[in-house]
């Protein structure tokens, strides 16, 4: 047998073994919490027993159950990762790290998108390389989606996909100056559903003393679940599984049927007499609390931490242009999706169409999604935390347009996610069919948005004024 190689570092739980390359050392599959088998699905996650001799991270782990997403003619396999690996001990971080020494350089621990249903730290678009080329320790953690993630169940605790990044968080509290980073030096940073759960984190009592900043790119504020919205979703799952809608019921079920009834939670209205749906139907999960993020900061950490968010100029355009539905839009399509999201529909489209008066009809659709999904919580979590922070709040916008799908992309959601981890040039996101499109990167645009996010990492000044409700301070990147 080969005698095994690579450095190996002590945790608290075990010593595991990694491998040493061009960018520093990685460290892959390390638990963070126990498997969630079972019953155990729909519990808190619980520190990990650990273990004897020295562990194998030189292999990715496996993913959460997760269904399979199909974004058309556009490549979003970087996004989404592998998908449904299989595997118990999935509740994992991966570590790279310049070197696993005594360094207590900045941490920056990255909480992937994927609409609360798919996703994982195994997304090539979450490669590390360049942060540890600049000196940050940077941690990709996976949590539990779907079902066992988000559905509110009685007898189980809510947001146990939060839950799970709480214990993310608390495991590189206790462990990573282990791998040569500061503890007392974090940033958790997410985009997309991970953004939002990021904002939650900012209210959330036990997340006080955990991490020093945030960054929410692409998220919501305002993105969560009423409880009677959710009651909605767990009546349908439990129809949909032929249970009853208790624990005791849901932990009989294997993974895979979990995934199978997807398919029936689509579509569901979650409109009430008191709230729309923040998801507009894109996902039939979210966290579920009785007040939004944005309105609760005073709960949590957020008035100590430096924030920094911001989103995409089209944010709207993943979900029409790769479906085709940008162009054949219409009138009555931009007021019905209006309908969706406002009392007073024409208002919204009267405004929208004042800001952009030269706009088609799918530029307008685009606008009114990307305002419902991410614009409109983004500014409420922007204002709420400048109000309570003292200057410790930066604001961007990401404007550069892809040229993917005959040039039709544009500044849509996901597409600074390259720019931030600086792999703007990789092949693999371009092309008519890739992320970026045929053309080239702009020059500079990923060496200044990347290191504008380490900066951040590391200063909590990401290179640009602070944000007062005020005085709005707005960076563009990429205009």
């Amino acid at each position: 047998m080969p005698q095994q190689t690579g450095p190996v570092v002590d945790t608290p739980a075990g010593a595991v073994r990694g491998v040493r390359d061009g960018s520093g050392e990685l460290y892959r599959a390390i638990p963070y919490a126990a498997a969630p088998t079972g019953a155990g699905r729909f519990a808190p996650a619980v520190p990990h027993p650990g273990w004897s001799g020295v562990r194998d991270g030189t292999r990715p782990s496996p993913t959460a159950p997760q269904p399979a997403r199909d974004f058309g003619r556009l490549d979003m396999s970087p996004y989404f990762g592998p998908g449904w690996v299989r595997g118990e001990e999935y509740l994992t971080v991966d570590v790279r790290t310049p070197a696993a020494d005594d360094g207590r350089r900045p941490v920056m621990v990255f909480v992937h998108g994927g609409g609360f249903v798919t996703g994982s730290a195994r997304a090539a678009l979450h490669d590390g390389s360049a942060f540890a080329r600049d000196g940050v320790v940077l941690v990709t953690l996976n949590y539990r989606l779907g079902i066992p993630g988000f559905l509110d169940l009685e007898g189980a605790p809510a947001n146990r996909g939060l839950l799970d990044v709480l214990a993310a968080l608390r495991w590189v509290r206790d462990s990573i100056a282990s791998f040569g980073g500061d503890p007392d030096t974090v940033t958790v940073f997410g985009q997309s559903a991970g953004a939002t759960l990021t904002g939650a984190l900012l209210a959330t009592p036990d997340a006080k003393g955990l991490f020093r900043r945030a960054i929410m790119q692409s998220g919501s504020g305002t993105g969560v679940f009423t409880p009677e919205q959710a009651r909605r979703v767990t009546t349908a799952a439990a129809a949909a599984l032929g249970v009853e809608p208790t624990t005791d019921a849901f932990a009989a079920i294997p993974d895979d049927r979990f995934v199978d009834a997807l398919p029936a939670l689509a579509g569901l209205d979650l409109r009430t007499t008191t709230a729309a749906d923040p998801l507009i139907g894109l996902s039939p999960f979210s966290l579920v609390l009785p007040v939004q993020p944005a309105d609760a900061l005073a709960d949590g950490p957020a008035a100590d931490v430096d924030l920094l968010i911001g989103t995409n100029t089209e944010e709207g355009h993943l979900y029409l242009v790769p479906q085709d539905r940008l162009e054949p839009s219409t009138d009555t399509d931009v007021l019905s999706l209006a309908a969706q999201v406002h009392d007073d529909p024409e208002a919204v489209v009267a405004a929208h169409r004042a800001a952009r008066s030269n706009a088609t009809p799918g530029e307008l659709r685009s606008a009114v999604l990307g305002e419902a999904l991410f614009g409109a919580g983004t500014a409420r979590m922007a204002d709420a935390h400048a109000r309570i922070s003292g200057g410790r709040t930066h604001v961007y916008s990401f404007a550069h347009r892809s040229t993917a799908l005959d040039g039709r992309l544009g500044a849509a959601h996901t597409v600074e996610l390259p720019f931030v981890f600086d792999l703007a040039d990789e092949p693999w996101l371009h092309g008519d069919t890739g992320l970026l499109g045929p053309d080239p990167a702009p020059a500079g645009l990923a060496a200044r948005m990347h290191g504008a996010w380490v900066a951040f990492a590391a200063t909590g000044y990401p290179g640009w004024a602070a944000y007062h409700s005020h005085r709005p301070a707005v960076e563009v990147l990429g205009g």
